[in-house]
């Protein structure tokens, strides 16, 4: 009974302690908010304006997971986040009943089908094409679906590690970002094409020039397949990248020709570059010095500059154009960028690509420059639709971060990425376990190429690239849809060769 009554006694003196301790919490806390000037809401309502911070971050944990529709969430949904997890785990992608998408909305495509589409026999899949003819070294591209920039640096150890090993598997091509070539790019052996961002990391001297010995080294390496400019991209067109110096290691700094701890600033853009005649100078002297096909990823503001860009082609000759130019739209996306430039700035892709593509048909450059199609184009159909438009390629970067597990949590500006794809810090990076997701990263690329060749079949060709712009109405404000070709006229070239 003694015992009993000392047990009620200590929890009793315990329960007490708790609330003196609540209390006194309680207080400070309100003294702090009371006398703080940085936040009216705390000010005027101590300890209770605190929720709002509270319930605001909290807000989108819950409208992702309880309170948006499938289909409402920006940048990617969940029904488009939920087909390349499933496609990554090669689980079946059959539905049931009817679509949940909503046909209605402007710029839906829907894929005309044919009344007699070939046989089953009569089906080819995807054949490879060829970048660079003009080269010592051309690339026989195998795929038409490829791993867009994401550098190392910006993305952690074991991601890269799991797209190397994943493009490897699926027979792509992997982009370094502007970061350089690390050893977990090169470790699988995959493809890769170097980009060559507006601070040259990787192939620069001392003073931050391109160097030519560098370049070399690189374009040694049998995996570099080719070379691409960065110009511009999607997300912060006229800004270039920035990774803070606490994420530059003793590995990174090495790679990028940095020192421990300084920032990696890539300037707004290429010094040497200041008109299209420098540009076409610089892809010139980078393709004799390596060997590999060299092009351009850039975002389109107006008709005119590519315009300008196709005449100055034009006027130097063929041998001079860029062997590929990558068209990434305003709405692309990055680790960080400022709020105005991503969302304001850059012509969208679905306007940009058609604009290009007929320019290119206009000057006759078909089967010289390849176009190649980025920006937010993750599953089946925007690729198909790309294909359609007009692109030789697709690259994507989001949606081979889904396959690699993202949950678009939107920390990617910082080093607290819950899956470990875009941190630093081992704590996270151990979630991400490379001998399981390169296998996901291979089942996502198979299952987008075997997808769009099934959208080709239906509308009555042969492979994906046989698709046109009258295979694709658009939904237009009135409800009705346009054939594509009829809003984007232009294009009718026969398949590149």
């Amino acid at each position: 009974m003694d015992s009993a009554l000392r047990v009620v006694e200590f929890l009793s003196l315990l329960f007490v302690a708790i609330i003196l301790v609540v209390a006194v919490v309680a207080l400070v806390l309100f003294v702090i908010d009371r006398t703080q000037t940085g936040d009216a809401i705390r000010r005027n309502y101590p300890l209770i304006g605190r929720f709002r911070h509270i319930f605001s971050e909290l807000g989108e944990f819950f409208r992702q997971y309880f309170f948006a529709m499938d289909r409402e969430e920006l940048p990617f949904n969940r029904a488009q986040r939920e087909w390349v997890n499933r496609a990554s785990e090669g689980k079946s992608n059959t539905v049931a009943f009817g679509s949940t998408r909503n046909l209605s909305v402007v710029g839906t495509p829907i894929f005309v089908n044919d009344p007699f589409p070939p046989l089953d026999d009569q089906f080819s899949s995807t054949q490879p094409l060829t970048i660079g003819p003009t080269a010592r070294t051309p690339y026989d591209a195998p795929s038409i679906f490829n791993i867009s920039g994401m550098s190392y640096g910006a993305l952690s150890k074991p991601a890269v590690q799991a797209l190397s090993r994943g493009a490897k598997e699926a027979g792509i091509w992997l982009n370094t970002g502007e970061g350089g070539v690390s050893p977990f790019h090169l470790e699988s052996g995959c493809d890769l094409v170097y980009q060559i961002g507006t601070a040259k990391f990787g192939v620069r001297d001392d003073a931050g020039n391109l160097s030519d010995e560098k370049l070399r080294d690189v374009a040694a390496k049998p995996q570099i397949r080719m070379f691409e400019i960065k110009m511009a991209q999607g997300a912060k067109p006229g800004k270039g990248g920035i990774l803070p110096g606490e994420k530059v290691t003793k590995e990174i700094a090495k790679i990028r020709g940095l020192q421990v701890g300084q920032d990696g600033i890539s300037p707004n853009r290429h010094k040497e570059i200041d008109n299209f005649d420098h540009l076409l100078d610089m892809i010139a002297h980078i393709r004799e010095v390596t060997g590999k096909p060299v092009g351009i990823k850039t975002v389109v503001g107006a008709e005119a500059a590519m315009r300008e860009l196709f005449e100055t082609i034009k006027r130097r000759g063929s041998d001079c154009a860029p062997d590929f130019i990558t068209i990434d739209g305003g709405e692309g996306g990055t680790g960080a960028a400022p709020m105005p430039l991503i969302d304001l700035v850059g012509m969208p892709v679905r306007e940009a690509l058609p604009l290009v593509v007929d320019l290119r048909e206009e000057f006759g450059l078909q089967n010289r420059i390849r176009l190649i199609s980025s920006a937010k184009l993750v599953n089946p159909g925007d690729i198909a639709w790309a294909l359609a438009a007009g692109a030789d390629f697709v690259v994507s970067a989001r949606g081979f971060m889904f396959s690699l597990g993202c949950i678009q949590a939107l920390k990617c500006n910082k080093n607290t990425c819950p899956t470990g794809i875009t941190t630093h810090d081992p704590r996270f990076q151990k979630g991400l376990v490379v001998e399981h997701k390169y296998k996901r990263v291979a089942r996502y690329a198979k299952a987008i190429v075997k997808e769009v060749e099934t959208i080709s079949h239906s509308v009555g060709v042969s492979e994906p690239r046989q698709l046109r712009r009258h295979h694709v109405r658009l939904v237009q404000p009135n409800g009705r849809s346009v054939p594509m070709d009829k809003l984007f006229p232009s294009y009718n070239s026969p398949t590149p060769s």
